[in-house]
């Protein structure tokens, strides 16, 4: 593949996205909520396309098709698992945007503090998410690193892919908050699932049709339809992986952020089936491209090349290959400017704010842009570790991020939840899964995800029981809930 077209179609998409991002810019946004919301405005149709690019990234084109490469069919059912787990957007969506919209909350981690009436809860919580969320971007950036890597025969090396995707994170944060990243998202995406799907036609006709592609999967490779099949997803793996990514749409706070952005009930409808929508096909064309990895390049050393030697490869047209490239490029980006926003916005509106109990709108919005190239330095550093399996490193993320779990189903389900509960059971569960992660342990043969929401839960139930709840607040909150879920 032509380095140089790849460079070509790369500063065509990158113009093309800045122009874009100014163009989507309206007012000056000199507050909190239209810097890191974009005032609650989003259509139905963008906050949808900007939701499913924000969600499907690097993991998804990069990261699952590894994990089908290396685990076979188990990868289908690991991320249905997730597909699953998004009915909780039903169930916890129209609450986030409900208390979201009265209360003006600009964070999870705010509404948090506020539902169990004490600050610290609020900082805890932020500060918890802000230490996960940047391995999770570091997962992006080293996708985009390995992909140019890979489709350039590197011609680009890592580092500059790493660098590339940084860059143009901050830029689009920085244009106009999360109005330029919704609307380059929903060019991104746009151009992710159209290409991405073209390909897969290309792909599978070449390998015999439908039919004659799984023929072919048996003959080369038949334990990759079954499970454990090669043994990479046996029971407890399958649950180790699942069971954070189950949680992930109201775990991970630059998703369940975007609850509050939709600009009325119907178009945070309009985004979950969009998103739904836009996930089925986005799993199906991850893990067939896995399976086409698989049969034609069984030797690769690092399984997150499979995307990248897939698109390189004399099987599918150079200028097609780029786009799709620049396509799942650009869906990385969006993830990490999203996590960036997010962060900074935890940042600014959770910790300054309550640590230095400065009250001035502008101010913290001040603050969460100067933290923004912080974030995006901290995820270039981690990425250049390199790790393996980008998948993996994922849902390691999201298992820290589930310790908060307990305490958002809390919020909107049981009176008696307390912030102390909360406060220990973030605290505590956050460094346990920091242990285990560091230390590559699992008691038991129990992965990081499932000891964080088993033990979270528990700390959560039974530090709350021994304390006093704001009941309160409990019921003001509940009952304006139930009082606008009725009408």
């Amino acid at each position: 593949m032509s380095t140089m077209l790849v460079w070509g179609i790369i500063i065509v998409y990158v113009i093309t996205a800045v122009i874009i991002a100014f163009l989507s810019k309206q007012g000056n946004q000199k507050t909190m909520a239209s810097y890191f919301l974009g005032d609650r405005k989003l259509s139905g149709f963008v906050s949808a396309l900007s939701y499913s690019a924000t969600t499907y990234s690097a993991f998804m084109l990069v990261g699952l098709a590894g994990l089908t490469y290396s685990g076979g069919v188990g990868a289908l059912g690991f991320e249905m698992i997730y597909f699953m787990g998004v009915s909780l957007v039903a169930i916890f969506g129209p609450r986030f945007w409900l208390v979201g919209k009265k209360y003006g909350y600009v964070t999870p981690s705010e509404m948090l503090g506020d539902r169990y009436q004490n600050k610290w809860v609020a900082v805890v919580t932020a500060i918890s998410s802000c230490i996960f969320l940047i391995p999770y971007s570091a997962a992006q950036l080293s996708g985009i690193g390995y992909l140019l890597q890979g489709v350039t025969n590197e011609a680009i090396p890592f580092t500059t892919g790493v660098m590339i995707a940084t860059i143009l994170a901050l830029v689009f944060s920085y244009i106009a908050g999360i109005r330029s990243v919704a609307w380059t998202d929903s060019l991104q995406s746009l151009i992710m699932i159209i290409a991405s799907t073209i390909v897969v036609v290309l792909i599978v006709n070449q390998l015999g049709g439908i039919s004659g592609f799984f023929k072919q999967i048996e003959s080369t490779d038949p334990q990759a339809l079954a499970v454990p099949g090669n043994g990479y997803f046996d029971f407890w793996t399958f649950l180790g992986l699942t069971i954070p990514w189950f949680f992930f749409s109201i775990s991970n706070p630059q998703v369940s952020q975007r609850l509050y952005m939709p600009k009325s009930m119907k178009s945070l409808r309009q985004m979950l089936l969009g998103f739904l929508a836009f996930g089925f096909v986005y799993t199906i064309v991850s893990v067939v491209w896995g399976f086409s990895a698989s049969m034609l390049f069984p030797d690769l050393e690092n399984a997150d090349l499979a995307t990248a030697t897939l698109l390189a490869s004399e099987y599918i047209p150079s200028v097609l290959g780029i786009v799709v490239m620049v396509g799942i490029m650009a869906a990385a980006i969006s993830t990490i400017d999203s996590i960036m926003l997010t962060v900074s916005s935890l940042f600014s509106r959770d910790v300054y704010k309550n640590v230095k109990k400065d009250t001035s709108d502008r101010k913290q919005l001040l603050i969460g842009k100067l933290f923004i190239p912080i974030i995006a330095v901290a995820a270039f550093l981690f990425a250049q570790l390199e790790l393996d399996l980008i998948a993996v490193l994922s849902v390691a993320s999201s298992a820290g991020l589930i310790v908060v779990v307990p305490a958002i189903i809390g919020t909107f389900f049981w009176k008696r939840g307390t912030a102390t509960g909360v406060i220990t059971s973030v605290s505590m569960t956050s460094l346990l899964v920091i242990g285990l992660e560091a230390f590559s342990y699992q008691p038991f043969g129990l992965a990081s995800g499932i000891w964080g929401i088993v033990v979270s839960t528990i700390l959560f139930i039974g530090v709350s029981l021994l304390t006093k709840a704001p009941e309160k607040k409990a019921d003001e909150f509940l009952s304006y809930i139930q009082e606008r879920m009725k009408s």
